[in-house]
C-alpha cells in the first residue's frame, strides 16, 4: 500500500514537472493558444498515467505531438517530457526493439515531410541531432541503469542463496560426520564383536571345560551376536541415504588383520603377489617385490575395507569353514579376492544395508569395482580391483558461482544490445548526414570559373546554363545587406566546405544587374 502511494506521489510530481514547460512556452500572452496549454497538459497527464504499464507509448505520443510542429527541432514545450519519457522507457521498458523501431521510424518520417514540404535537408539534420540528444542518449542511460540494477539485484539474490546453500552444506557435514561415525563402529566394534563370537563359539566346543563354563561361553556368543545385530539395527538409523561410506579404516596392514582374524580361530590364509608381502604371502610362493610402488592411500584403505568385510561375513556366517585371501598387484591396478568355502549365507552377508552396500561405495570411491556372489561348491566371494592411482576428482564450479556468471554474461548481452546497436545506429545516420550534406553544398556549389564568365546585363535565362542545380536558402548570416533596387539576390558556394564567403548574383527585371564575392 505505501509502495503505490509513493509512486502516485511520483507520478503527480513528474507530472507537474511535465507541465511547467508547456505553460511556459504555450502563454497566451506570448501568442500562444489556451487550447495549446490545455491539450500540452492533458497529454502529459496521460503519457504519465501510462509510463509505467507502456514505457514506451509515453515518449512516442511526446514526439508524434512535437513533430506536428514541423521537422525542425523538436518544439520547447516537450523537450523536458522527451528526455524524461526517453529516459523512463529505457529504464522500465523490459526489451529495447520497440523503442529502437520508434528511433528508426522517426528520421524517416521527418525525412518524408522535408521532402514533401520542399524544405532544406539541414532541417531534417536538426531533427536527427535533437532526437539523439534529447531522446536516443536519456534512454542509452535509462538502459545501462537498469542493467546494473539488474546485475546488483542478481548479486543480491545468489548472496542470498549462498548462505542458504552453505546452511545445507554445513547440515550435511554434520550428517556425513554421523555417517563416518556409524561406519567406524561398523568396522572396528562389528568386527572384533565377530571375532569374540568366534572366539566364545571354540571355547563353547572346547571338551577341556565343564558343562558350566561351555554353557557361559555360549551364552558369551549368542550376546555377541544380539550385540552385532543390534550394532546393524543403530547403523542402519544413523547412516544417510546416498551418504559417502567412512574413509578412515583402522591403521592396520592386511597381513596384520588377517593375522588377528587367525589367532581368533578363523582359518584363513594370506596369499600376496606383487606388492611385497610378508608372512605367508611368501611361503605360499608370493611373487614378491615389484616397482610399482605402494598403492595410494585411498586404494590401500579400500583393500583393507574389503579384506575387513570379507572375513567378517566369513565368521558371522560360515563358522569354521576355511577362507582365503588374494592380493594382486601389477603395475597400474590392485585386485583381492576374499573367498570362504561352503556353510556361507551370502544373502544375510548382503542384507546388512551398512556391509556391502557401504563397501561398494568405498570401492567406487577410491575408482574401483566390487563383485560379491556365491561359487560353484556353496561359498561365497568377495572380489575388488582398484587403481594403485585414482585419477584426481576435477572440483566442479559451485552453483551459485555459475548462476552469477550467467547472470553477468546477460547483462554484458543486454548492455551490447541497449547500447552498441543504438550507437551503431546513430554513426550510421551520421555518415548519411554527412554524405547528404556534401551532396546538398555541391548542389550549391559554383565553380570559379562559371562565376568569371557570367556577365552583367545578361539575361537570367543566358546566365542560367552555368549555374548550379540550387542556391542556397536565403541570404547567409552575417552577409552584407542586398543592394537597393533590385528584384532579387540569389547566393550560391564558393567552396565545398565553408559556408562564407558566397556568390551573390542580383537581378532586376529578369537581367543579372550585380554579382560580387561576399566575405
Amino acid at each position: 500500500m505505501r509502495e503505490r502511494a509513493r509512486r502516485r506521489v511520483l507520478d503527480v510530481l513528474l507530472w507537474l514537472l511535465l507541465s511547467t514547460p508547456v505553460l511556459l512556452t504555450s502563454d497566451p500572452d506570448d501568442g500562444g493558444s489556451w487550447t495549446r496549454v490545455a491539450l500540452g497538459v492533458v497529454l502529459a497527464a496521460v503519457c504519465v498515467a501510462l509510463a509505467r504499464r507502456w514505457p514506451v507509448a509515453p515518449l512516442a505520443v511526446t514526439v508524434a505531438v512535437s513533430l506536428s510542429f514541423g521537422p525542425e527541432p523538436f518544439a520547447p514545450s516537450y523537450v523536458v517530457a522527451l528526455i524524461a519519457f526517453g529516459y523512463l522507457a529505457g529504464r522500465r521498458a523490459e526489451r529495447a526493439q520497440p523503442a529502437l523501431w520508434l528511433f528508426g521510424a522517426v528520421p524517416v518520417a521527418g525525412l518524408v515531410v522535408v521532402l514533401w514540404t520542399g524544405r532544406a535537408l539541414v532541417h531534417w539534420f536538426a531533427l536527427l541531432l535533437a532526437l539523439a540528444l534529447a531522446a536516443i542518449a536519456p534512454w542509452l542511460i535509462g538502459r545501462y541503469a537498469r542493467q546494473y540494477d539488474r546485475l546488483v539485484r542478481s548479486g543480491w539474490e545468489l548472496a542470498d542463496r549462498m548462505e542458504r546453500e552453505q546452511a545445507a552444506v554445513a547440515d550435511r557435514e554434520r550428517l556425513r560426520e554421523r555417517s563416518r561415525i556409524a561406519g567406524d563402529m561398523h568396522d572396528s566394534l562389528g568386527h572384533e564383536l565377530a571375532l569374540l563370537a568366534l572366539r566364545a563359539g571354540a571355547l563353547e566346543l572346547d571338551p577341556a571345560l565343564g558343562p558350566a563354563q561351555r554353557e557361559a561361553a555360549g551364552e558369551l556368543r549368542r550376546a555377541a551376536g544380539d550385540a552385532t545385530a543390534r550394532l546393524r539395527d543403530i547403523i542402519g538409523v544413523l547412516r544417510e541415504d546416498g551418504e559417502e561410506p567412512p574413509v578412515a579404516p583402522p591403521d592396520e596392514t592386511v597381513a596384520g588383520l588377517v593375522a588377528r582374524a587367525r589367532a581368533s580361530g578363523l582359518s584363513v590364509t594370506l596369499t600376496e603377489s606383487g606388492a611385497g608381502g610378508r608372512g605367508e604371502s611368501e611361503a605360499e610362493g608370493g611373487a614378491g617385490g615389484d616397482s610399482a610402488g605402494p598403492p595410494a592411500e585411498m586404494a590401500a584403505r579400500a583393500l583393507h575395507r574389503v579384506v575387513q568385510e570379507g572375513l567378517t561375513n566369513a565368521a558371522r556366517h560360515a563358522p569354521g569353514a576355511p577362507v582365503s585371501v588374494v592380493v594382486e598387484q601389477d603395475a597400474r591396478s590392485l585386485r583381492v579376492r576374499v573367498v570362504n568355502g561352503p556353510g556361507a549365507a551370502p544373502s544375510r552377508a548382503a542384507s546388512g544395508g551398512t556391509g556391502l552396500v557401504g563397501l561398494d561405495e568405498r570401492v567406487r570411491l577410491a575408482g574401483g569395482s566390487l563383485a560379491h556372489g556365491a561359487t560353484g561348491d556353496g561359498g561365497f566371494a568377495l572380489t575388488a580391483e582398484l587403481p594403485l592411482r585414482p585419477p584426481a576428482p576435477r572440483p566442479a564450479a559451485p552453483r551459485s558461482a555459475r548462476e552469477l556468471d550467467l547472470a553477468r554474461r546477460q547483462v554484458r548481452r543486454g548492455l551490447a544490445r541497449a547500447i552498441w546497436i543504438p550507437l551503431a545506429l546513430l554513426g550510421g545516420l551520421g555518415l548519411l548526414m554527412a554524405g547528404v550534406a556534401l551532396y546538398t553544398q555541391h548542389q550549391s556549389y559554383l565553380e570559379p570559373e562559371d562565376y568569371a564568365r557570367i556577365e552583367v546585363g545578361r539575361s537570367r535565362a543566358e546566365v542560367a546554363p552555368l549555374l548550379p542545380d540550387r542556391p542556397l536558402d536565403g541570404r547567409p548570416h552575417r552577409v552584407p545587406a542586398e543592394p537597393p533596387g533590385t528584384d532579387e539576390c540569389v547566393y550560391y558556394r564558393s567552396t565545398m566546405l565553408a559556408a562564407i564567403p558566397v556568390y551573390r548574383l542580383c537581378y532586376t527585371d529578369g537581367r543579372l544587374t550585380g554579382k560580387a564575392l561576399l566575405p
